[in-house]
């Protein structure tokens, strides 16, 4: 055999195997052979499915006047919806690890032509302090929030990690946001009509049959990447669920949703043959950043929804959650009782 011929076939069997492995660790669109999610009887259906652009739909609809937070503003799905909130009128508070990477996504957007406005925070959501402080800085504006976008995250850390003893997905993806959330819901609850907007993943669906592992929050009993995404996704999940439960007679909404599959920054923790993978080959299975950011604006500005509460979101519509444990309500108290333990130093006096 020649050489070129054995180095031909093992690229090839190399590419398989990353193409493969891509599929694999970006499938969430049905985690665990799922098939797709069933309707909700009786909520507000739109036209818009998974091929729908954030511009779209949003055509026609007015933010001027609106203030809207988002949570790592900076990149993939948060730039592209405070790019979106900016183009129809909404002045956009730009959260994102540092000031500095806020105010250099505000000023990419601005590049761009969009007129809309926007200030930047600086938010890290795996250190509380921090978290506190950027709430403190948007109590000090004063004004009411009408949405507040709750998009940044992680995925995939290969290895274990711990943030105060808790692992690293549960603390940057629920805890911090919960922190972020109890501080700022008053503000959001002072807007005429406040949504709150949490940025879930139908990875939640790969979190263990028991729901919330209250016995190995910190993924030292048990740790696989896949699996404690998907606990912090149901966490997002019941977060959102419980609080609209808190919410009821209030004209505050809560929702949580899938944006779907997009190969952004979110991915970065994958090995790299993953990542090489899903740049050459991801446009046949992924949403582009346009589409992705496509249901998460969507519920956070439609006209429509406005009394829509409680619900989960794929594809600009409600469907019904898969597992028995993101329908469970007592576990979601449960989560709700927890956070607030192992947070209670950096929440407020009185917590929503």
């Amino acid at each position: 055999m020649s050489t070129s011929i054995h180095r031909r076939q093992v690229l090839a069997a190399s590419s398989a195997l990353a193409l493969s492995a891509a599929g694999s660790a970006f499938a969430q669109e049905k985690p665990d052979g799922k098939a797709d999610a069933l309707p909700v009887p009786g909520a507000v259906r739109s036209k818009f499915d998974k091929k729908s652009t954030a511009e779209q739909v949003t055509d026609g609809v007015d933010m001027s006047g609106k203030m809207v937070l988002i949570t790592g503003c900076n990149s993939g799905l948060g730039l592209e919806s405070m790019r979106v909130m900016m183009l129809r009128g909404a002045h956009v508070l730009g959260l994102a690890r540092s000031t500095d990477k806020a105010a250099e996504a505000i000023a990419q957007v601005k590049a761009m032509g969009v007129k809309g406005t926007a200030a930047p925070f600086a938010c890290e959501l795996s250190e509380f302090d921090t978290v506190v402080k950027a709430a403190d800085a948007v109590k000090a504006t004063g004004k009411p929030i009408d949405v507040l976008m709750l998009n940044a995250g992680i995925m995939a850390l290969q290895q274990p990690e711990q943030v105060n003893d808790i692992e690293k997905h549960f603390v940057v993806n629920h805890l911090g946001h919960f922190v972020l959330a109890n501080h700022l819901i008053d503000q959001v609850k002072a807007a005429a009509q406040g949504r709150v907007v949490t940025v879930g993943s139908r990875g939640y669906l790969w979190a263990s049959e028991a729901g919330i592992e209250f016995d190995n929050l910190d993924g030292k009993r048990d740790y696989t990447p896949n699996k404690m995404y998907g606990q912090s996704k149901l966490a997002n999940g019941l977060f959102a669920q419980e609080l609209a439960r808190r919410l009821a007679g209030t004209t505050t909404t809560s929702n949580f949703i899938h944006p779907g599959v997009i190969n952004t920054n979110l991915g970065r923790h994958f090995p790299f043959y993953v990542r090489i993978a899903a740049g050459l080959i991801g446009w046949a299975f992924m949403k582009t950043v346009e589409e992705g950011a496509s249901t998460q604006v969507y519920v956070a500005a439609a006209p429509a929804l406005s009394t829509t509460t409680g619900l989960y979101f794929e594809d600009c519509n409600p469907v019904i959650p898969q597992t028995a444990a993101m329908k469970n309500m007592e576990l979601a108290a449960r989560l709700w009782a927890k956070s607030e333990e192992l947070t209670k130093k950096y929440l407020p006096v009185a917590v929503a």
